[in-house]
């Protein structure tokens, strides 16, 4: 069934909007997914603050044109669904990642973080990252590890210090003068 003009023109608006709104998008060929298996995927990526549309890819095109982002051919051809991300792109894109790892029928071609290019084996990095509060741990952990040293040499040497002055404070004066 043909498009017509004014449902073309709705659908770029609704997919720049979309790109607007998202911090990244990844793109799947969904060829050989039954309407089960999308509407499985489609609550996978909603878990992850996303959202999942089958798209037109010359009307994405259009409408990644419209803001500004890059496109590529390879990622935008043949059948095509975009999970959005509108929260953090990771979960969605593991989300993505697990299912198609179920579903041999599926396969990723890349994605965009942001302004930039993604390809599908940077998808599936991305897919893998450990979660945002786990990373800050791991940062906070080698950011304090340098202090920690330098406290504990510090302390350490102060307490040296401290226990050579009260060595030779608790000395009996007269052992000392003769």
């Amino acid at each position: 069934m043909a498009l017509s003009k004014q449902r073309k023109q709705e659908l770029v608006e609704k997919y720049t909007e979309l790109l607007h709104r998202s911090q990244g998008v990844v793109w799947v060929n969904n060829k050989g997914l039954s309407v089960s298996e999308i509407s499985a995927l489609r609550n996978r990526v909603r878990e992850a603050e996303g959202v999942c549309r089958v798209t037109k890819n010359r009307l994405t095109r259009l409408a990644l044109q419209e803001a500004g982002l890059p496109a590529t051919e390879e990622t935008l051809s043949g059948p095509t669904l975009a999970g959005f991300a509108f929260g953090e792109i990771p979960p969605v894109a593991k989300a993505i990642y697990d299912f198609a790892k179920e579903n041999d029928t599926i396969e990723i071609k890349g994605g965009l973080l942001g302004t930039q290019l993604l390809s599908a084996q940077e998808v599936k990095t991305l897919a893998n990252l450990p979660p945002l509060p786990e990373l800050r741990a791991k940062l906070l952990r080698l950011l304090n590890s340098p202090a920690r040293g330098i406290a504990g040499t510090l302390s350490s040497s102060v307490r040296r210090v401290v226990s050579v002055v009260h060595a030779f404070a608790n000395t009996d004066t007269s052992e000392v003068s003769a």
